[in-house]
C-alpha cells in the first residue's frame, strides 16, 4: 500500500518527451520538437539525469520550444514556496520534505484523499498565482492578447511510491540534500504539518 509519495514537479522545458536519455512520456506533442526524434521510452524508474547522451541535440530541442525553458530565480522560488504553503493550508496535505530548485521541485507527501496528480496540480496552481501576485512570473513577457500567461510548469508530474519507513527516511534525506547539489540554499518547508 502506498503511504507516501516522492513528488517531482518540473518547470516548462525541463525534460522534453524526446530527451536523448529517455523519458516517461507517451508522445511528442509539438511539430517543432518532433524533428528532434520520437519519444525514447525510459525503461527504468531511476534518475536518468547523469546518463551519457547527445547534449547538443537536447539543447537544440530546448531552443525550438515555443517559450524559453523556465529557470526559477530566488524571488520566484520564494513565491513558489508561498504558493505551496497556501495549497497545504487549504487542503491539509502533509509534506515531510520540500526543495524548490531552479527548474524542478521535490516534495515528500503523505497519502491524501486526492490523487498525487491532483495534489501536484493544486501546488503548481497556487505557486503560479503567487508568482503572478508578486510580479515574478517567469513567462509574463509571453502574455497573449487575451491576457493569458503560459504556465511555467510542465503538464504532468512524476511520483515514486513510498511504502515503508526506510524508504521514507531515504527520500526525505535525498530531498533535504538536493538544494545543495543544485547551488540553492538548504531550506525547511516552514509550513509542513508533519
Amino acid at each position: 500500500m502506498v503511504r507516501w509519495y516522492h513528488l517531482i514537479m518540473t518547470a516548462y522545458g525541463f525534460w522534453l518527451p524526446n530527451d536523448p536519455r529517455g523519458s516517461w512520456s507517451d508522445f511528442v506533442g509539438s511539430w517543432e520538437l518532433l524533428k528532434f526524434g520520437p519519444v525514447i521510452k525510459a525503461t527504468e524508474k531511476r534518475s536518468l539525469a547523469h546518463d551519457p547522451h547527445d547534449r547538443a541535440t537536447r539543447l537544440a530541442a530546448k531552443a525550438a520550444l515555443k517559450y524559453p525553458p523556465v529557470r526559477f530565480d530566488e524571488k520566484q522560488r520564494q513565491a513558489i514556496a508561498e504558493g505551496f504553503a497556501i495549497a497545504v493550508s487549504e487542503s491539509d496535505y502533509v509534506l515531510h520534505a520540500l526543495c524548490i530548485g531552479h527548474d524542478h521541485g521535490h516534495a515528500i507527501v503523505s497519502r491524501h484523499d486526492r490523487s498525487i496528480e491532483q495534489i501536484a496540480r493544486h501546488l503548481k496552481s497556487k505557486a503560479t498565482m503567487a508568482m503572478t501576485r508578486h510580479g515574478v512570473h517567469p513567462l509574463a513577457a509571453y502574455t497573449n492578447n487575451r491576457g493569458v500567461v503560459p504556465t511555467p510548469w510542465a503538464a504532468n508530474c512524476w511520483s515514486v511510491f513510498i511504502n515503508d519507513q526506510v524508504q521514507l527516511a531515504a527520500a526525505i534525506a535525498y530531498v533535504e540534500r538536493h538544494p545543495e547539489k543544485k547551488g540553492c540554499r538548504r531550506s525547511r518547508t516552514g509550513f509542513s504539518n508533519r
